[in-house]
């Protein structure tokens, strides 16, 4: 029976790739220049910090990360930006949580869709990632195109297709 996974993962080193280009962008740029301004990832608890001096180099310095993502081939919709808080020195940090596996509201968005549709396959959830099964390929591939058109607010990648 054909079956695939459907799964949101990032790709951790292209990240890091990604923060240390910004960084070193931030370092040449004229008018981030004598400013503190900080990008850290921490891998074991799936963020990233920023500190800037106030918001609006927050905030450019936000949009600086996301186009050095999307020119990595990682989809800015993996961040869950937190509100800005006051740091020490009169500067501003903040935290961007990395989203990482499908939630199970998510999951439950997807599968009530598809079973809109009345297509006849099976879904279950596993985890943080789901597994469609079903008799025909057609059926899959036509559920794939559906769970792309379905926003969750995360990427999602398909793997696994099996015959």
């Amino acid at each position: 029976m054909p079956s695939f996974d459907v799964i949101s993962k990032v790709n951790h080193q292209e990240l890091i790739n990604a923060i240390s280009n910004c960084n070193r962008e931030i370092s040449t740029r004229f008018d981030f220049k004598g400013l503190h301004i900080v990008i850290e990832a921490n891998q074991k608890e799936q963020s990233i910090t920023i500190l800037a001096p106030d918001d609006l180099k927050l905030k450019q310095v936000n949009d600086l990360l996301k186009g050095h993502l999307i020119k990595r081939k990682i989809d800015p919709r993996i961040f869950n930006i937190q509100e800005a808080v006051e740091a020490t020195g009169a500067s501003k940090r903040q935290i961007i949580k990395i989203k990482e596996g499908i939630s199970q509201e998510a999951a439950k968005k997807i599968i009530s869709e598809i079973k809109k549709t009345k297509i006849k396959i099976q879904i279950k959830i596993q985890g943080n990632e789901l597994r469609v099964d079903g008799k025909k390929k057609d059926e899959l591939q036509e559920a794939i195109l559906l769970i792309k058109d379905v926003d969750i607010g995360q990427p999602v990648e398909f793997t696994n297709f099996r015959n």
